[in-house]
């Protein structure tokens, strides 16, 4: 499982970090709210542990951000803010959970491991994306409403993309994404392996998972018929045919 640690105090963070590394976790940590909020915008986390008070944006304001954004990461707001309006403002602004400071390790621990434990994507809205649909909570993917057979891995990798469409995600975070719920280790081609596989389950659809050397990847979705008929009769001034063909560029990358 993969943690973000956002605390401005030094001493604090290092143990934050120590400790659950020697707990079995993937840490990231930061010191500022800003710089937070940029590693929720590229990397997929579990679990967010947000000190209120940083600089550039406090750990409120990003938590909020996230909800904002449909990022499904689990929230840890911790603080020395121990007032009940302070609680209050804390999980309305989109924490998952509240810990006061001065806390005890052994207690973050267990209320990590209790956000773990609730099922990811609860909550998180169905991703649409011209004629497909993945639903987080679910995990199910749709394409002209026919349901698609996916593995775990896959499944993680299109989201990302979904999430992330029209923007190229890093490979790194495409590896670090897809293999949450995997037991299988890390080889130097295995995303190249899985990448051709839901490609392969994705062929004839329209739908294009898209290389961009030197950058990552990116999926490339056409619009539904219904947008394409409203371009039509927008343009051209006259209704739309019964039948329509279209077809949309990939333009800057190439299917690898």
């Amino acid at each position: 499982m993969r943690v973000l640690v956002a605390e401005d105090d030094r001493g604090l963070r290092e143990v934050l970090v120590q400790g659950l590394e020697d707990a079995g976790y993937y840490v990231d940590s930061v010191d500022r709210g800003d710089d937070a909020i940029e590693q929720l915008k590229f990397y997929e986390y579990d679990v967010a542990i947000l000190d209120w008070r940083m600089p550039g944006v406090p750990g409120v304001e990003v938590a909020s951000w996230a909800r904002r954004n449909d990022r499904p990461t689990a929230i840890l707001m911790l603080t020395a803010r121990d007032t009940p309006p302070d609680r209050i403002q804390g999980l309305d602004a989109g924490a998952d959970d509240y810990l006061v400071k001065p806390f005890d390790f052994g207690e973050l621990v267990a209320r990590v491991r209790a956000l773990q434990r609730r099922p990811r994507g609860v909550g998180a809205p169905v991703l649409k994306r011209g004629s497909l649909s993945l639903d987080p909570a679910r995990r199910h993917v749709t394409l002209n409403e026919k349901l698609l057979n996916l593995t775990a891995a896959e499944f993680h990798i299109l989201e990302l993309l979904m999430r992330r469409f029209p923007s190229v995600v890093e490979r790194k975070a495409i590896a670090e994404h897809a293999w949450r719920d995997e037991t299988e280790p890390l080889g130097s081609n295995v995303i190249d392996v899985k990448m051709s596989r839901l490609r392969a389950k994705l062929v004839n659809s329209g739908v294009r998972i898209v290389t961009v050397r030197g950058s990552g990847s990116v999926v490339r979705i056409p619009p539904t018929r219904e947008v394409v008929c409203h371009r039509f009769e927008r343009l051209v001034g006259a209704p739309c045919p019964h039948e329509i063909a279209f077809e949309i560029s990939g333009g800057c990358g190439d299917d690898r």
